[in-house]
């Protein structure tokens, strides 16, 4: 009574409903099929009880650049504060070794007055202390920063050949830890955010044949290069010798407006599978579409940025409550102004229309059943209609 004069909302009114359910009833509501692949593109695979975890050293580049970015800051730090430390230690056993730290050999630098000469001391490092100023040359060599206070000197040989050693071990931790950074910032997953597709795939008739539609699109202006697309439906199996596939991976030919798998997507492009004899979806009913129902259709886009020339890919999934049958998705394409318009707020807006309540293998086998529907076709693409405005022309009435 309340939501018909529009005082309380009816979708309020029906939560508080589905409040008043008991416990067991609204908790065998919520069951539902686990995805193999989120609606984000992330894959739901736990990888557990792996034994060869020396692999993953084998590739350390790929192991740090899948490493998540608080894991990799902190290796990024630690590596080079590490080397720095370690330099340090042996710059300041080279300067303890030589007598640099020796304060009765500095005494006799200072004291002696004669001028150049053999009681003339020379450091390896000079103004070299400590080990803190051991830590400061240690940097200062690393990141080539000159500060004109301690510099080397030619008196040891070991100390120029660690020079050598400690420049090549920067410019290798530079490389590998800037390309590392650069790897994860310009992933291809990050392209793959404005990739988008619909909330909800529909089955619906095109052209006397019951098809599973979905829409995809992109939102920048950049496109993607050789684009392609594949279907599959994921769904536990068992073979003739009782064989049990938990997630049998079934390939599904599609269609789409140019043909092939390949696409141009400059604009949403509703890419559409007809269920067939041959396809997995071939005895699916309304009445299957439900959460309990064992099925998955993960689609998947892949091609080639068009800015950076690397490979990308876009997944999502489509379990069985997320199919609606008897829609198709409203037109979003409109010419305006001698060019083409997309409204993405109507993206994955749907619409009824009238469609069979039967498999597909029903009505191939009976014909008759499309008697009863009424189609109603419209086009994609239309046209804004531009109304003139009348002109009139005021004339003097003869005499």
């Amino acid at each position: 009574m309340l939501t018909r004069k529009g005082i309380i909302p009816e979708e309020y009114v029906l939560t508080r409903l589905a409040e008043d359910v008991p416990d067991h009833t609204r908790y065998r509501a919520r069951e539902r099929r686990a995805r193999f692949v989120g609606k984000n593109g992330a894959c739901n695979v736990a990888h557990k009880n792996i034994r060869e975890q020396g692999r993953f050293l084998q590739d350390v580049f790929t192991t740090l650049v899948d490493l998540k970015w608080p894991h990799t800051l902190i290796i990024f730090t630690m590596s080079f504060l590490c080397s720095w430390l370690l330099f340090a230690m042996i710059w300041w056993l080279i300067a303890f070794a030589h007598g640099d730290l020796d304060l009765s050999t500095r005494m006799h630098l200072q004291g002696d007055s004669g001028g150049p000469g053999a009681g003339e001391f020379v450091p390896c490092v000079t103004e070299m202390h400590s080990f803190t100023s051991a830590f400061l040359f240690s940097i200062e060599v690393q990141v080539t920063i000159g500060f004109g206070g301690r510099m080397m000197t030619e008196e040891c040989p070991a100390a120029i050949l660690i020079l050598i050693v400690q420049n090549i071990v920067g410019l290798v931790i530079n490389a590998i830890m800037l390309g590392c950074i650069f790897m994860k910032t310009a992933q291809a997953h990050r392209r793959a955010e404005t990739l988008i597709f619909s909330k909800h795939a529909v089955i619906a008739l095109r052209e006397g044949k019951l098809c599973f539609m979905l829409r995809v699109g992109d939102l920048r202006k950049s496109m993607i290069i050789s684009a392609t697309i594949r279907m599959q439906a994921v769904k536990k199996t068992s073979t003739l010798e009782g064989e049990v596939v938990p997630l049998n991976q079934i390939d599904i030919q599609m269609e789409n407006p140019v043909g092939g798998n390949n696409i141009f997507l400059v604009s949403p492009l509703i890419i559409y599978h007809v269920i067939d004899k041959n396809s997995p979806l071939y005895e699916i009913s309304p009445a299957n579409l439900h959460h309990h129902e064992d099925l998955e259709v993960i689609v998947i886009l892949e091609g080639v940025v068009e800015t950076t020339g690397i490979t990308t890919q876009a997944r999502t999934s489509y379990l069985a409550d997320e199919i609606l049958w008897g829609q198709r998705f409203v037109p979003i394409v409109t010419e305006e102004d001698g060019q083409y318009s997309v409204d993405y707020s109507k993206f994955g807006n749907t619409m009824k229309v009238p469609t069979p309540n039967c498999t597909a293998k029903q009505l191939e086998e009976d014909r008759s059943i499309m008697d009863t529907i009424l189609l109603s076709p419209r086009g994609t693409i239309r046209k804004r209609s531009v109304r003139l405005k009348p002109k009139f022309s005021i004339a003097d009435e003869p005499s």
